[in-house]
């Protein structure tokens, strides 16, 4: 389950840092897709509004900062298994994919005012934001803990500990939130939330010793275990599984040109072989659904 929300300012002001942190070239590194012998799905790009057809562009807001699925190699590029999904989805659609870096909580107010045509930012989609944007939906990911290895953590059973969290992510602003307040409710001590500004610095809390946990979507914190393997484990099972979908505009033919052209790439086995080279094709879904968040 991809659930990322906006960070409201004032947490923002409140992140945390630490020195020493983590980063993506510890782990195994991502060998991207190539999209250049991709043909084109004549009637999904049919679909495409004619000024980003005149254009021959689509431009892709994210937030790269979520290994594995988007987020900077060692030269500074936007890599992961996500942005090589939406690469050959915009090849799909005959369009060149632009990426434009950005801070998560920016990408849906760019995409409403026309500076972006599309986000794919691991957005969860659900409700609340349907108002504002449509989705196609093209993952499943759910909640996973990580803990350091032969720690007796359970994310059920949490009060008391110190848990990192990315800020901004479902897990900072609703899932450790709503158990700390059930621990409260209890009359236990509450849960230490600790929000740091990118996922390698609140594994990197847990590998230190400053942290407890660290909670995160499946994926992502798949790929923390797999780079720090001889330190952390994971905690639990995966929870609260729900779809990942590329925002895009409220009500406009681009919607269904993007559900035409995944699709298209998962009838050909195109979808499945991006995602198995990751690692990550246990979320993997067989139709291209729109809005099919709750």
């Amino acid at each position: 389950m991809k659930i990322r929300y906006a960070l409201p300012a004032l947490a923002a002001a409140a992140l945390l840092t630490l020195t020493g942190c983590v980063t993506n070239e510890e782990g195994p590194q991502h060998e991207s897709t190539d999209t250049s012998k991709i043909t084109v799905d004549e009637a999904a790009a049919a679909l495409v509004p004619a000024d980003i057809k005149e254009s021959g562009k689509l431009i892709l807001g994210t937030d790269a900062s979520y290994p594995p699925n988007e987020y900077k190699n060692s030269s500074g590029e936007i890599v992961g298994w996500g942005v090589d999904l939406a690469g050959a989805v915009s090849a799909r659609l005959g369009l060149e994919p632009v990426w434009e870096e950005a801070g998560f909580d920016t990408i849906i107010p760019s995409i409403q005012g026309g500076k972006m045509n599309m986000g794919s930012s691991s957005f969860t989609d659900n409700a609340e934001r349907q108002k504002t944007v449509d989705f196609v939906n093209f993952y499943e990911a759910g909640v996973l803990w990580a803990a350091p290895i032969g720690a007796d953590v359970d994310p059920n059973n949490a009060c008391g500990l110190k848990v990192a969290v990315q800020a901004g992510t479902f897990e900072h602003t609703d899932e450790l939130p709503a158990k700390s307040a059930e621990c409260e409710a209890a009359g236990k001590p509450k849960i230490e939330i600790m929000p740091f500004e990118g996922q390698a610095e609140a594994t990197n809390a847990v590998v230190l010793g400053q942290a407890e946990a660290f909670s995160a979507d499946s994926p992502v914190t798949l790929d923390a275990i797999a780079a720090q393997s001889e330190k952390i484990e994971a905690a639990g099972e995966t929870f609260d599984v729900a779809p990942y979908g590329y925002a895009l505009p409220k009500d406009t033919d681009l919607t269904k040109a993007v559900q035409a052209a995944l699709q298209s790439l998962m009838d050909d086995g195109t979808y499945l072989e991006i995602l198995t080279k990751a690692g990550v094709e246990d979320g993997a879904i067989a139709k291209a659904t729109i809005n099919a968040g709750s």
